[in-house]
């Protein structure tokens, strides 16, 4: 471990390379075609030392941070003593260093006259990448050759000049190439940025000093990481969540993670995970470790540095041929799912050792509704795509406050799109967009409300891919919390209103619609010591029915549910009706 020579200079050094990673991420919210990258914000941007340490991230997804690593590991495998001042690589390829096939890393070196002194990286979720079903996130594929064009690590750009081939074969096979093309291009922008951005900070502090110092930064961060964790009580605890199924088996999948801590180091095991899946909602290893990193950041002092120094005091393990862990040719297209659902285990876990710090489930379904179609009033047909992936409802209960509601929360770090841009952009209406009364898992701090959106299709020959959970096993509660409503979808097709599975396709026509509830969070404590006047506020605002109250929380409102009826609130609290 390098001696930390300077901390305040460290500390400048942290900011800088952060800052340098948000404008990154500005230059592609600014510059970038979808909805999807623009508005929801799924996509990461980031620096890596010469040695491919993560050294700065920005205001991106967590989960990015532990999937950089891996990506550039396998461009630097196949290019190592190759690369040449601009060039530039691109990768999408889960099984050599990706995630799933709609994130596109884009990395290049950064060169000092001869000598590569780090790499800069931009990684987006595109709206189209082929497949069988537009979108490519499809949870009925059963093998990843179903699921879209896979690249493996090549170069995009050789020394500076475009490599033709490549984009020619990415515009040939996604649906809306304009779009996806235009996300590259934001892509490629953020990186030039990020390369002569970092090439100043190399002039300010001189190349071999600055490798120095991003080694000592790498190392802090490890200190700090240790220190933290030799805080928390040594022991083993264990939590299983559940995904309702995969699509085709009826399930329920198990997620089993063990989280064991001695001195200052920490195990996350899956052994007791279910195998892997026919469906495509199971992610990667590489993903897994990923979302391991970001719950164990979540958990930490946030003034820890984002690097991958954090990484280095946890081990994680799961069973090869496992939901954690599958093997080629697996599916992994709507991953998203498992990598909830596997955060959510490893928070449960992390509770038990943490009961004060981490919150109850949060709220949603993990939805992903994919739309698309072709508006064959143009010569050619026009294509659309529309991935509604980013609406979530809030967070679980906490120890101290209740679970906000209408935020992102858990490892996801995105934004809902508009209901006027979906309308603007795409055939759809938004007929409905609202939180949902009694649906927050009840506790002495509530969690979020679930909330509703229903879409109406205003075109023919709509192909609609819906991938959703929560139906049977709703977001858990913690502490004597109780768990929250669970999720249901119908869809209206002339007339007719129909309860969907969590998990399907179908094709819709002009003025058939959708309507989709999501889960609340979980509640944290024992909802009957929840403050009285705080449930006649969330009546007030119409969160929670009096009848609801009055049942699950036992407070009894005046007739007129403006007032608290404090004698038979008393009784009923008191176990007596």
């Amino acid at each position: 471990m390098a001696l930390v020579t300077d901390a305040g200079r460290l500390e400048v050094l942290k900011n800088a390379l952060e800052g340098i990673a948000d404008g990154m991420a500005m230059t592609v919210m600014r510059t970038a075609r979808s909805s999807v990258v623009r508005q929801s914000t799924d996509f990461s941007t980031a620096i890596l030392s010469e040695k491919g340490d993560l050294i700065g991230q920005g205001f991106c997804l967590p989960p990015h941070m532990g999937g950089m690593v891996p990506a550039l590991e396998a461009v630097k495998e196949r290019y190592e003593g190759q690369m040449l001042p601009g060039d530039m690589y691109v990768l999408n390829d889960p099984y050599e260093g990706g995630s799933h096939l709609p994130d596109i890393f884009v990395f290049k070196p950064v060169f000092h006259n001869t000598t590569i002194i780090s790499y800069v990286c931009a990684m987006a979720h595109h709206t189209d990448i082929g497949g069988r079903v537009a979108g490519g996130n499809a949870c009925d594929s059963t093998e990843i050759f179903q699921e879209g064009l896979r690249i493996p690590p090549v170069k995009l750009f050789d020394e500076g000049v475009p490599n033709e081939t490549v984009f020619r074969i990415l515009e040939k096979a996604v649906r809306v190439p304009d779009i996806v093309m235009g996300d590259l291009a934001a892509q490629v922008a953020a990186i030039h940025y990020g390369e002569e951005e970092f090439l100043k900070i190399g002039e300010r502090y001189g190349v071999e000093n600055l490798q120095q110092y991003t080694e000592e930064l790498l190392d802090y961060t490890e200190e700090l990481t240790r220190a933290a964790i030799r805080k928390m009580p040594d022991g083993s605890w264990t939590f299983t969540d559940y995904i309702d199924d995969d699509g085709f088996d009826p399930g329920p999948i198990i997620i089993t993670a063990t989280v064991t801590k001695k001195d200052d180091e920490i195990l996350v095991d899956f052994t007791g995970t279910s195998p892997q899946c026919k469906g495509a909602i199971q992610p990667v290893f590489a993903t897994t470790k990923a979302v391991v990193y970001a719950a164990l950041k979540t958990v930490l002092d946030n003034e820890i540095p984002n690097t991958s120094g954090y990484f280095r005091p946890l081990t994680i393990t799961a069973p090869e041929g496992t939901i954690a862990y599958p093997m080629l040719p697996a599916p992994v297209a709507a991953r998203a799912l498992g990598n909830l659902r596997i955060a959510n285990a490893v928070f449960g876990a992390f509770a038990q050792m943490l009961p004060d710090v981490v919150y109850a489930a949060c709220a949603g379904s993990e939805l992903g509704v994919g739309m698309g179609g072709y508006d064959k009033s143009k010569t050619p047909w026009k294509p659309w795509v529309l991935l509604e992936f980013h609406n979530e409802p809030g967070r679980g209960g906490m120890a101290a406050r209740d679970g906000h509601d209408g935020v992102s929360a858990g490892i996801t770090n995105q934004a809902n799109v508009p209901a006027e841009t979906i309308e603007a952009e795409h055939p759809v209406k938004v007929l409905e967009y609202n939180f949902v009364a009694d649906t927050e898992g009840a506790g002495l701090h509530r969690g979020s409300m679930g909330m509703v959106r229903a879409y109406e299709y205003t075109m023919a020959d709509t192909v609609l891919q819906v991938r959703s959970d929560r139906q049977k096993y709703a977001p858990y509660g913690l502490h004597g919390g109780e768990s929250s409503s669970t999720g249901s979808i119908t869809v209206t097709q002339d007339g007719e209103t129909k309860t969907m599975p969590s998990k399907f396709l179908m094709d819709v026509g002009k003025g058939d619609s959708i309507r989709v509830v999501w889960p609340g969070g979980g509640g944290w404590g024992d909802p009957k010591t929840r403050d009285p006047q705080m449930v006649l506020q969330d009546v007030i605002e119409e969160k929670v029915t009096p009848e609801r109250a009055v049942n699950v929380y036992c407070v009894a409102l005046t007739e007129d549910d403006a007032g608290i009826d404090w004698k038979k609130t008393e009784k009923l609290r008191n176990g007596k009706h």
